[in-house]
Formats: C-alpha cells, sequence, structure tokens
C-alpha cells in the first residue's frame, strides 16, 4: 500500500483500527525475589513483609476475564491479589515462589480446560 492511499480526497489522513477479540493468556510470569524497589513502583502495600517472595503477573483477554483470574488465584494458594485491573485485563499477585507458581498454573488450566483459552506458559525469572 502506497502512502498516499491512506489519505482521502481532502488530505486528512485515513486511519483504521481493530480489534480482534480473542480468548487468550498472553504473559503468565514469576518474579522471583525482585528488588524491594520493584513492590514499591508497583503500588504493592509497602506494610507487607517481602522478604523472600515473588510477584506473580498475569495478562488476559477478554480484560474482564481479569476478575476471575483474581478470583482463582486467591482460591489456589495462599498468595496475595496485589492488583486486579478489568480493564487492561492486568493481574498482579505476591507470596512465595510456590504460592504464586500454584496460583498461575491454577488460572492457566482453568482457562484452557474450562474457559476454551489459548495459554502460554508459566515462565520465570
Amino acid at each position: 500500500m502506497d502512502i498516499l492511499d491512506k489519505f482521502d480526497k481532502e488530505g486528512k489522513m485515513r486511519i483504521i483500527q481493530e480489534g480482534v477479540p480473542g480468548k487468550q493468556i498472553t504473559i503468565s510470569h514469576i518474579i522471583a525475589n525482585p528488588d524491594r524497589l520493584l513492590y514499591r513502583k508497583l503500588g504493592l502495600d509497602p506494610s507487607v513483609d517481602y522478604s523472600a517472595t515473588a510477584i506473580g503477573i498475569i495478562t488476559i483477554c477478554p480484560s474482564e476475564t481479569a476478575i476471575i483470574a483474581a478470583d482463582l488465584c486467591i482460591k489456589a494458594s495462599a498468595a496475595q491479589l496485589g492488583f486486579v485491573d478489568r480493564f487492561s485485563g492486568t493481574v498482579i499477585i505476591t507470596g512465595t515462589v510456590s504460592e504464586v507458581e500454584s496460583s498461575l498454573r491454577a488460572v492457566n488450566n482453568y482457562c484452557k480446560e474450562v474457559l476454551g483459552f489459548a495459554v502460554c506458559e508459566v515462565t520465570k525469572t
């Protein structure tokens, strides 16, 4: 497509935006033993003792499914819910590495087996 094809007869640029809804988990990641600065920058509760803990991050689409993911996370282990955004589809949890991993795997399994989502692997740094 030629760049000139993007302009209408009045010389105004035409922009076409489209969203393709899907059912997928795009990120399911564990940050093991993060620096305390990361907790503060994420706005997580500073009164919690974060020593020897982990942060779990999930990004899910459709974004409202983040509510279900958050519920599954806190039911699957003793992980704590740090943040849930039903508009962006982001869920952040904290806990020990094993708690966070259990929660993320529970969300992945439920979304794949029950909701028919495409899921990514749980990764860890």
